[in-house]
């Protein structure tokens, strides 16, 4: 498979030497300083490319690359709340699968999309899925979020941890929304509370407790390095080469 890369921080270095392990082709690599390369054939012929850059920039990365009718695996978060609808509708089918014109945008398109492509993530997600959906039966048990990353992560809460969250709220009826953590915030019943700590070079660390006066149940999970994530990638784009539309891992993995 022939794979672009856009954002080549550590995260893109990482995704390249699992990708050429894999057997695959690294044909375009686009960063910062060379923007210009998006329209060059190389970035075009690729068959996916994997898009690791910033809430700022990972929405014009999409828009470039669907010009070029090339495949999108992104890892980016932050985008949704301003571009979500229009992302939608541009992964929309067509009738015949191929791309069209669609309210001024390319409709056909196809992203996959993950706020965590570490496959104990996924497999976690679905544990907190499933927990959530038990513990409705349970409104003695209160749950909060905590979230451990590296000094240099800049979104607070996680992207992980919001997709947690939100798995979490769409569970249990005694919760409206979630909210982040601040210091000698009032409690608020309705809502579930996301902790974010950044320490160190801490690559990631999920907890979802439920307190009750009686007892707690507690699931985290904890990732050792960045390579879950990596090989999370390349997965993800070996699944994206021969499927369509707006993907998850769930798609993947069949959750």
């Amino acid at each position: 498979m022939k794979i672009a890369l856009i954002g080549y921080g550590k995260m893109g270095h990482m995704i390249e030497q699992t990708a050429r392990e894999r057997g695959h082709e690294i044909v375009s690599i686009i960063d910062i300083d060379n923007q210009s390369d998006f329209d060059s054939a190389a970035f075009a012929s690729a068959d996916v490319a994997i898009e690791f850059t910033s809430p700022a920039a990972a929405y014009g990365n999409y828009l470039r690359a669907f010009g070029h009718g090339v495949k999108v695996v992104s890892g980016s978060t932050g985008w949704m709340k301003d571009h979500g609808d229009d992302v939608r509708r541009m992964c929309a089918a067509t009738a015949d699968g191929r791309p069209v014109c669609q309210e001024g945008r390319m409709a056909g398109q196809t992203l996959f999309w993950a706020s965590n492509f570490s496959v104990g993530v996924a497999l976690f997600q679905a544990v907190n899925r499933y927990l959530a959906r038990l513990m409705n039966q349970f409104p003695q048990y209160d749950p909060h979020m905590e979230e451990t990353h590296h000094v240099h992560k800049i979104d607070a809460p996680s992207g992980t941890a919001i997709t947690l969250a939100d798995d979490i709220v769409a569970e249990l009826d005694r919760k409206q929304g979630w909210v982040k953590g601040q210091d000698n915030a009032p409690y608020d019943p309705a809502m579930l509370r996301i902790d974010s700590l950044r320490r160190g070079e801490v690559p990631g660390i999920h907890t979802v407790r439920y307190d009750s006066p009686a007892d707690c149940l507690t699931i985290s999970h904890t990732a050792h390095s960045r390579q879950g994530f990596a090989l999370g990638a390349v997965l993800a784009a070996e699944y994206t080469q021969h499927h369509q539309g707006l993907l998850t891992i769930g798609d993947m993995f069949s959750f």
